[in-house]
């Protein structure tokens, strides 16, 4: 209340109770930190304005799209059986380096969390494992690997494993501090170890959540393994790579369209495991959840109409049926109760989920048998380590010099930055119009949800050729790329956080006669606002990454430099570029951390 609350009620407050009452004040880190965001809205403004994407040079440029397609003519696929091939060797890859990152990301979360931990020392130092290993990206991890080891899988299989221990980790470990800890804490009290902590107190409750972690991990991986290629990791990636290297687009073409059915079969092959082997109900949110509940609901329908097909039947029958399935089988009781508690029977729940175990089993080591891996490689490393190792250090500038790294990082940092500002805008509109608290209807709401499927499924990489082949190399295109591929992922996480809001303040505002608008922006928004910076930030963490790895393949920005040092052997400038990424991924981590604490 302000200062001139007695003057408005006057009379009404006779005894001043309203001037006295205290100003609600905001704190100085809460006022820094919203300047804070101002400052990075302005910087992608300008960022945006001084890549200058502007929609007469793209309509301009829909000519050379029509000329390129004309001369790409039919599109080709490789043989049946070398496409066979590469989609299992690809996909037994991503698997492969998926279940690596997982298996190394359950220690390192133990030591993370801080209700296992063993010290605030192992925390830190799990916690700053984590963020480096996901502030290197991919690529530079399958480059050093490539060096170290022989051509083939396992370069890709380390890099992909390596990089991804970052974010499973940290997953891990959040929902390790989310447990109820009174099995734990029972046990301790028992006298069991810590490995009895785990398996029996931590494990069953974070189990789902780590499944779900992973199989959104495979799926992230999945798309990332096509930049793999130009490094030199086989798979669909190098292919594509070597066709448009060659210039046989059709056949390039041919193989982005494989990997974009692969990435969206996907993840409705991890939302069929998700719900079949955690028993977890399909919650709709994306294309495979739909599929299932669509399934549910038609057999829901056939035993309904199975139902009053028999309703006819006399009422002595429906009788003498409820008899008989009242009076089956007395319960056992005593010893003979807790045998059968001992031993469960094989229901078909059971039977189902023991099925879909064993196929996963088979699914994994199929993977690894056909990713071919040299064993031996992880024998005679050690020996060119020191040589490697001094390859990549100290770092250096080379030839290019500090000023020309700095202005092409710079670069990298404004087309995150201006791709961020476009994601956000485009997720917004599309995000909320796929929640289904804000939709008009289920089919804006349904076809919203779709078009975030098919924008996730095509891998940022393949946009950015295509489009750097329209438009040609720079920024534009890295921009657009970045852009296009964070509104799958953005919107999907505005439209979850925006259905999660608490449902009471909209029903009040609908209650009053609000609009749908008014509801939306009274209720809605202010509530998801804290979850949208949280998501811009990370959006921001990721495009920097992806900024970089564009520049390989001619998106601007130092993701140039570094792929040309990489192919002329100058590994010390690759340390050099590769530090300045770190520095700037732990800068914008560091924001992101300041930001949901003094948000929360």
């Amino acid at each position: 209340m302000t200062a001139l609350a007695p003057a408005r009620f006057g009379a009404s407050d006779p005894t001043g109770l309203l001037a006295r009452m205290p100003r609600r004040r905001v704190s100085p880190e809460r006022i820094a930190a919203g300047l804070t965001i101002v400052a990075l809205l302005v910087a992608s403004a300008v960022s945006l304005a001084g890549i200058d994407i502007s929609i007469p040079k793209m309509l301009e440029s829909a000519a050379n799209a029509s000329r390129f397609f004309a001369r790409v003519g039919t599109i080709s696929f490789p043989e049946p059986a070398e496409l066979l091939y590469l989609t299992a060797l690809t996909v037994g890859l991503v698997l492969t380096g998926t279940l690596l990152a997982a298996a190394v990301s359950v220690p390192i979360a133990w030591i993370s969390a801080s209700n296992t931990t063993p010290g605030p020392v192992w925390r830190v130092a799990g916690r700053f494992f984590g963020v480096l290993t996901r502030a290197v990206p991919d690529v530079v991890f399958a480059m050093v690997f490539v060096l170290m080891f022989s051509l083939g899988s396992l370069p890709g299989i380390l890099a992909i494993g390596i990089h991804s221990i970052g974010m499973i980790s940290k997953m891990f470990a959040d929902a390790i501090e989310q447990i109820d800890e009174g099995p734990r804490l029972a046990i301790r009290a028992a006298g069991g170890t810590r490995f009895q902590e785990f398996f029996s107190g931590v494990l069953p409750q974070v189990l789902p959540s780590w499944v779900a972690t992973v199989l959104h991990r495979n799926d992230i991986n999945l798309r990332g393994s096509v930049i793999l290629g130009y490094v030199g990791v086989v798979g669909l990636g190098m292919e594509m790579s070597h066709a448009f290297k060659s210039l046989n687009y059709s056949l390039g073409l041919g193989i982005a369209l494989v990997i974009f059915g692969l990435c969206v079969l996907m993840e409705i092959i991890s939302s069929v495991l998700r719900t079949a082997m955690l028993g977890i109900a399909p919650t709709g949110r994306g294309l495979g959840d739909r599929m299932l509940r669509a399934a549910s609901r038609r057999r829901q329908a056939t035993a309904g109409s199975a139902t009053r097909a028999h309703s006819g039947s006399s009422s002595a029958d429906t009788v003498q049926l409820r008899t008989q399935t009242t009076t089956h089988a007395p319960a056992p009781q005593g010893p003979d109760a807790l045998t059968a508690a001992l031993h469960r029977p094989w229901d078909a729940a059971r039977i189902r989920n023991t099925a879909w175990g064993w196929i996963a089993l088979a699914v994994v080591i199929g993977g690894v048998l056909i990713c071919n891996i040299q064993w031996g490689d992880l024998l005679t490393v050690w020996g060119y380590i020191p040589q490697i190792a001094a390859s990549f250090w100290p770092p250096s500038f080379g030839n290019y010099g500090a000023a020309t790294l700095f202005a092409a990082m710079g670069q990298t940092i404004a087309i995150a930055l201006a791709a961020t500002l476009l994601t956000l805008v485009f997720s917004l509109l599309i995000g909320s119009l796929a929640a289904r608290n804000v939709a008009p209807n289920g089919a804006v709401h349904a076809s919203m949800r779709l078009l975030l499927v098919i924008i996730r499924g095509i891998p940022e990489i393949i946009l950015a050729i295509v489009l750097i082949v329209v438009t040609g190399l720079g920024t534009q295109a890295g921009t657009i790329a970045l852009a296009f591929g964070g509104v799958g992922l953005l919107g999907k996480l505005i439209a979850d956080s925006f259905e999660e809001v608490k449902p009471g303040p909209e029903r009040a505002l609908r209650a009053t006669g609000a609009s749908r608008s008014q509801v939306y922006a009274a209720a809605t928004l202010p509530q998801g606002m804290k979850a949208l910076i949280g998501h811009g930030f990370y959006m921001l963490d990721t495009n920097i990454r992806a900024a970089t790895i564009l520049g390989i393949v001619g998106g601007g920005g130092v993701g140039y430099y570094l792929l040309n040092a990489g192919q002329g052997s100058k590994y010390d400038l690759v340390t050099a570029i590769v530090l300045m990424i770190l520095v700037t991924v732990l800068v914008v981590e560091g924001l992101a951390m300041w930001m949901r604490r003094v948000f929360r």
